[in-house]
């Protein structure tokens, strides 16, 4: 995150220098897929789902923004393919900014595809201050296997300080909790979902702060005494010294925005929704969890990160995830050497004033991107239809014989 925020400071000087305000930028040719997917990846493969995608106004405690993607009717594609924007949330008077495109498969305003459905829900959790389009390629691929995407655009946005962090800790789960509520309502006859999604089977999954949503959502819980000790005993080069200084002096502000009367000296609160089933957390934030936090989480898991994440390092992310939950039955995969947003979007287009910037946010190390994809979205998809569907044939490509990919180390229970 300390590396992302300085790229993203210069993002904000080099648009306003260069364009001015609003300004229209000219996107450049990029590179898009092609090549098989690895082998063994069963469910790289796009779905036998049509795929349509939507916009959503959630009521809440506040008022969200949502990206919806679902199995459409067969034939509703139309001959032009649907152009997502990769955006950064800036504050005024930038407002989103575009770093790349990329092109999807979903039509949109599709009719629903009832024939097959209820469907179960996926909540998809943005990194901080991230679009929801910017995860359009994973949201099109699970619901093509027959799931429905929900992705809430939290309300927050880059203000070069970070300040923004401890308030979207409190906000991000709230925000997870309205959109299961708004499913419920509008899932039920005359709603909007109705037909579309079955209730009681849901899971949540995120990038990033988007991991630490979607963990809280699954039952994970700040850890106020772990969380101080950890920050007292860090030393400068301990990768979460930075999230000690933008978290630990917030506390009480953070359980004020929570509805607290203090801050408490155990773990708290809980925003897990009841009914989570299962939670993908893509290089999740976990620091603050510890290991009685983390401990509180009892539904099935998948934790994947990148070894050479400096942003949410696998060391206190990915790794104490798989080892700390109580889940039963869990993995995680560690892409050896993949940096911290292997898991955004593709960059097929790139503005030609943000090439310069754009490399942290459109490339890796040692990693082909649409390889990474194909990788995650195999093993998020397997896991996903085995936890929500009960699909035995998927859940034994988790098993930890199945995976034996190239670069990935992997662990499993339960499968």
């Amino acid at each position: 995150m300390p590396r992302i925020a300085m790229i993203i400071g210069l993002i904000v000087l080099l648009v306003m220098a260069v364009l001015g305000v609003g300004a229209a930028v000219p996107l450049g040719s990029g590179t898009a897929r092609s090549g098989p997917q690895p082998d063994g990846a069963t469910y790289a493969a796009r779905g036998a789902h049509a795929v349509g995608t939507r916009d959503l106004i959630i009521d809440g405690e506040a008022t969200l923004e949502a990206a919806m993607w679902y199995p459409a009717r067969q034939g509703e594609r139309g001959d032009a393919r649907i152009t997502y924007p990769y955006q950064i949330k800036m504050g005024a008077p930038l407002g989103k900014v575009t770093i790349a495109t990329f092109r999807g498969e979903a039509t949109r305003d599709a009719e629903y595809d009832l024939g097959a459905g209820p469907y179960p829900l996926v909540v998809l959790s943005p990194g901080l201050s991230m679009g929801a389009s910017s995860y359009a390629w994973l949201a099109e691929h699970l619901a093509s296997y027959g799931m429905v995407v929900i992705a809430p655009e939290h309300e927050e946005h880059f203000d070069g300080e970070l300040n923004m962090l401890w308030q979207a800790a409190i906000t991000r789960p709230q925000d997870n909790l309205d959109t299961l509520a708004f499913v419920d309502e509008q899932a039920e006859t005359g709603g909007v979902l109705e037909g579309l999604i079955e209730t009681g089977k849901t899971a949540v999954i995120g990038h990033s702060y988007g991991g630490y949503t979607s963990l809280v959502s699954g039952g994970a819980q700040i850890d106020t005494a772990g969380f101080r000790e950890r920050c007292q005993t860090a030393e400068a080069g301990d990768p979460g010294v930075w999230l000690c200084e933008n978290i630990l002096p917030h506390l009480a502000d953070m359980a004020e925005l929570a509805g607290l009367d203090g801050v408490p000296d155990g773990l708290w609160p809980s925003w897990s929704g009841a009914d989570v089933d299962a939670v993908v957390s893509l290089a999740g934030d976990a620091y603050a969890f510890g290991e009685d936090g983390l401990a509180k989480i009892s539904v099935p898991v998948l934790a994947i990160g990148g070894t050479a994440d400096e942003d949410t390092p696998f060391m206190w992310g990915t790794h104490p995830t798989y080892e700390y939950i109580s889940s039963g039955a869990k993995a995680r995969a560690a892409l050896e050497g993949a940096e911290h947003m292997i898991f955004s979007a593709p960059c097929e287009a790139t503005p030609l004033l943000m090439r310069v910037m754009s490399a942290e946010f459109c490339s890796d190390t040692g990693w082909d991107r649409y390889r990474a994809h194909d990788l995650t979205a195999h093993l998020a998809t397997a896991f996903l239809l085995a936890e929500l569907k009960g699909d035995a044939e998927a859940a034994s490509a988790l098993a930890p014989e199945a995976v034996d990919f190239a670069g990935v180390t992997y662990d499993a229970q339960g499968y």
